[in-house]
């Protein structure tokens, strides 16, 4: 039975490349704002790229930060890709400024130390073998990222599925805690690893 998604239009974000991409997998995709599309959807896909901040406030003007909760405690998946993983967090920390961000998960994302600012390409990541997401991949798989800002430490749930990478400092690529599930790479642009991923996010929806 084909699967009904919507990825969150909240001003912000790959939307139809992300569209595209679910579609590619065989999902029925539609890109809305509408709550109640957002709630009744089997699956919800929050993108983002950009500022944590600037997100947020694209998030909270359609109430989103709500319709994720309210998704989660009903225990209907959810999926964050990029700056729509880093909002799951509890704070971002962007040019001193610190933004409260949707609190799913304690933390905070902050800037990578590394000598090259973007981390932007593509990079193997470190799944572990329980793994939804991942499962079936070659650990040698690569994956696309752009981002200059990440979480570098978890302080959730101890038996949340972590996936890691290395741009010169270790971050979390991936977090699998129950029915909310994130990759900070983008798995629209990652070609045939991001739909294998993809299709495995949406072959395990309830």
């Amino acid at each position: 039975m084909t699967k009904k998604l919507v990825v969150l239009d909240y001003g912000s974000g790959n939307l139809r490349s992300a569209q595209r991409a679910l579609e590619r997998v065989g999902a029925d995709v539609e890109v809305t704002a509408d709550p109640s599309a957002a709630m009744a959807a089997d699956g919800l896909v929050v993108p983002g790229v950009g500022a944590f901040e600037a997100c947020m406030t694209g998030l909270r003007k359609i109430g989103g930060d709500k319709i994720i909760a309210d998704r989660l405690d009903a225990g209907r998946q959810v999926l964050g890709v990029c700056v729509g993983m880093q909002i799951l967090f509890a704070r971002g920390v962007e040019f001193g400024i610190e933004t409260t961000g949707c609190g799913q998960w304690p933390g905070a994302v902050v800037r990578l130390d590394a000598p090259v600012i973007p981390h932007m390409g593509w990079n193997v990541v470190d799944a572990p073998a329980e793994s939804v997401l991942f499962r079936g991949m070659d650990p040698d798989t690569r994956f696309y990222f752009v981002h200059s800002y990440a979480a570098q430490q978890w302080e959730g749930d101890p038996d949340a599925l972590l996936t890691w990478a290395t741009h010169e400092v270790p971050f979390l690529a991936a977090v699998e805690d129950g029915p909310l599930s994130a990759t900070q790479f983008h798995p629209e642009k990652s070609g045939d690893a991001g739909a294998e991923l993809l299709s495995n996010w949406v072959g395990a929806l309830n």
